[in-house]
């Protein structure tokens, strides 16, 4: 129970940052698209630093130390993996979203306003990461779980802002675009309590979990991430961010962790 409360309170704190990043659109400020790329891409070199270095080493160490072989260890993360990416594919497939720059995706004409198709694709971009989380603390370690929260949290901010900047060039109020940045942002305790219950439950499902929480986040960042940073000429930029953001969880990692 204490790891379910302190994975859902880490994931709480990891999404609240979303908010946090959105509070400048309060002051007269523009960022042009530029800055924008590469804070997509900063928000996706952190989340890929977050599945190597936070998931897919500690979910292979976690099978190992359950007494399975290396070869087989490697195929359940493999397994795992797979199956997160397979979850966020139908999750795509089958729920109507819309993109930063990308515009809408399977979008069938139903009565959803746009608003709704935005506030879709940040909760499927975010659940991942809160799953992320959650899997982390639900172990009882919290020394592991720690620097991916504050990584996960760190490229939140950028992304809260991206989010209200969009919403606000779409003729929303400020104050409107924090209330949907507070609202995406705790989609991530719900991944949070999901990842570190499931774990909590049932230990040896560990490993697992962390595979999977991989695989759906390696899946956002190819099929979003990278895609909307790179929209409109800002490929540069977005690998600007990319590697930014993932030394930066690299650096997290490796000193806290």
């Amino acid at each position: 129970m204490e790891s379910l409360v302190i994975g859902a309170i880490a994931s709480l704190g990891a999404g609240l940052a979303t908010v946090v990043g959105a509070l400048p659109i309060l002051l007269p400020i523009n960022l042009t698209q530029r800055v924008q790329g590469i804070m997509l891409g900063f928000g996706g070199g952190v989340m890929l630093a977050a599945t190597s270095f936070s998931l897919i080493v500690p979910g292979t160490e976690a099978a190992i130390a359950q007494g399975t072989s290396k070869p087989i260890a490697a195929l359940i993360i493999v397994a795992g993996m797979l199956l997160g990416g397979i979850f966020l594919q139908l999750v795509h497939r089958f729920l109507p979203h819309e993109h930063f720059f990308k515009g809408k995706e399977n979008y069938r004409g139903t009565n959803l306003k746009r608003i709704w198709l935005f506030i879709t694709a940040i909760t499927i971009h975010n659940f991942p990461e809160g799953l992320a989380v959650g899997v982390n603390f639900g172990n009882n370690n919290i020394t592991d779980g720690i620097p991916v929260a504050l990584g996960i949290g760190l490229q939140n901010i950028p992304e809260g802002l991206v989010v209200a900047l969009s919403l606000v060039s779409e003729q929303y109020s400020a104050a409107y675009a924090l209330w949907i940045s507070l609202l995406t942002g705790l989609v991530e305790p719900i991944g949070g309590l999901v990842g570190a219950g499931v774990v909590s439950i049932a230990n040896f499902i560990l490993p697992w979990a962390m595979a999977f929480a991989a695989g759906a986040m390696l899946f956002v960042i190819s099929d979003e991430i990278i895609p909307e940073s790179h929209r409109k000429g800002l490929e540069k930029e977005g690998t600007i961010g990319v590697m930014l953001g993932f030394v930066v969880m690299m650096f997290l990692d490796v000193s806290l962790g």
